[in-house]
């Protein structure tokens, strides 16, 4: 009998056992799946679809509701410091627009509501403010006023512009021999397209500026040399239909005469090209993304550089500086890295290695690299899903930058950080928005007229 009790009562200590564990591990999973997130997915594939889809919404459920476009920052704090909570921005909506179409193509929304959609963007784009057809930085979303990026920079912003317009030419291009509804769509982005002034930007000189204001003019005296963000401005520049800007403006303004190629090299890879302000290591990671949207860097050549080693290049030099970590920083690695334009932990700044390199990891670095570091971005995005999920992840995917070394860990995005992840994503997997762009017949012959030639690969 006492031997009976004995067994008995190890069954239930065992028992006991047993039942706290699987508790334990169901918290544990449930943990790991918190703010919404599965805890696995049958696929690396399946897994690429909730991402895009996750950070897409951005645009969608979370756009600024007058306009249907991005709004510049959400903070899931519900502080806006900067009262600007209904301010919409240009240049990140391009790259919304894209992501659009990868969310219709890849059936995360109806074909249907996202041709709705679109043509409230189109409608409310063409009653906007607009200076010689071009946005400004910012706009105010429910009236469709210029919001000051700056004092003098109250007026045309042919850079952020130049975003927009490419996500715009993606859609028409997706859409130009649909039915009747998506045809309508497609005249009405292109008469904004051919509404803009591209040759007022180059101010009577042999190069592009960014700005121009009716109150400042050209005061703000920033013309466009690479190496920077700002290729696609120029191939939008001169592939324009109606206001197209020499070639002569390319070679001589961005290209500075040919001086914009560099012999330097970091970690082995060539830097190609004279990044601007950081010719060592490279500049921000977001040169890599902004105009390459549509823009395929794929056997891309002219006389200064293979856009694809360039880009592949300086995401790889960004990743080797997180993994050699000459900083310190806890965190980094070769799981965690990626410096770019984003949040900080006073602020904002565009991180790069070595000049400006404060111990923040902004997700968007790596994710939208995909095309160039398949390998390397998908580590970094299984580790900051896995094992950094509950404190990086949020609505509308990862939040926009995070700092192991500080324990500074902010709910809050930005939608030039947000929305190229999507695109990039689906450029890696298909291609599809490189497709699109550029098989437009404008772009084509814009960039013959530059001196590119596209090779397959």
């Amino acid at each position: 009998m006492n031997n009976h009790k004995y067994l008995l009562n190890i069954v239930l200590v065992v028992g006991t056992f047993f039942l706290i564990a699987c508790n334990n591990n169901k918290k544990e999973q449930a943990q790991r799946a918190g703010n919404g997130r599965p805890a696995s997915f049958v696929s690396d594939d399946e897994f690429l679809n909730f991402i895009q889809k996750t950070h897409f919404n951005y645009m969608w459920e979370g756009a600024e509701i007058t306009s249907g476009l991005a709004p510049e920052r959400i903070h899931m704090d519900g502080e806006y410091p900067q009262n600007d909570k209904d301010v919409i921005t240009t240049g990140g909506s391009g790259f919304g627009l894209a992501g659009l179409v990868v969310a219709m193509e890849r059936g995360f929304i109806p074909r249907e509501e996202g041709v709705a959609r679109l043509h409230r963007i189109a409608d409310y784009l063409a009653s906007a403010d607009r200076y010689h057809g071009v946005w400004s930085h910012w706009i105010h979303g429910p009236t469709g006023k210029t919001k000051p990026f700056g004092k003098k920079d109250n007026g045309g912003d042919l850079v952020e512009s130049a975003f927009l317009m490419q996500g715009l030419l993606i859609v028409r291009e997706y859409f130009k021999n649909g039915n009747n509804r998506e045809k309508e769509l497609a005249q009405k982005i292109d008469t904004l397209w051919r509404e803009m002034e591209w040759d007022w930007y180059l101010n009577g000189q042999d190069v592009l500026y960014w700005h121009w204001s009716p109150e400042y003019n050209w005061e703000m005296n920033f013309p466009l040399e690479g190496y920077n963000e700002c290729l696609i401005t120029y191939i939008l520049a001169a592939s324009s239909p109606t206001h197209p800007i020499p070639a002569s403006a390319y070679h001589n303004g961005w290209a500075r005469g040919g001086a914009i190629t560099s012999k330097n090299e970091a970690y082995g890879y060539p830097l190609i090209l004279k990044h601007n302000g950081a010719e060592e290591y490279g500049g921000p990671l977001f040169w890599a993304h902004y105009s390459y949207i549509g823009l395929s860097p794929k056997g891309l050549k002219d006389q200064y550089a293979d856009y694809w080693q360039l880009n592949r290049n300086q995401a790889l030099i960004n990743y080797e500086y997180c993994v050699e970590n000459p900083g310190g920083y806890e965190g980094y690695g070769d799981n965690c890295w990626g410096l770019t334009a984003s949040y900080t932990v006073d602020g904002y700044t565009a991180h790069m290695p070595v000049k400006n390199d404060r111990g923040v990891i902004t997700p968007t670095a790596a994710l939208s690299s995909f095309p160039y570091t398949p390998d390397q971005s998908m580590r970094a995005l299984k580790h900051f899903y896995n094992d950094l999920g509950n404190r990086i992840w949020g609505q509308y995917g990862f939040y926009d930058a995070f700092s192991i070394q500080d324990n500074w860990y902010p709910q809050r995005y930005l939608a030039i950080d947000q929305l190229t992840i999507a695109p990039m994503i689906e450029n890696y997997r298909t291609g599809l928005l490189w497709k699109l762009f550029m098989g437009a017949p404008e772009i084509q012959e814009g960039l013959k007229k530059l001196g590119f030639t596209v090779e397959e690969r």
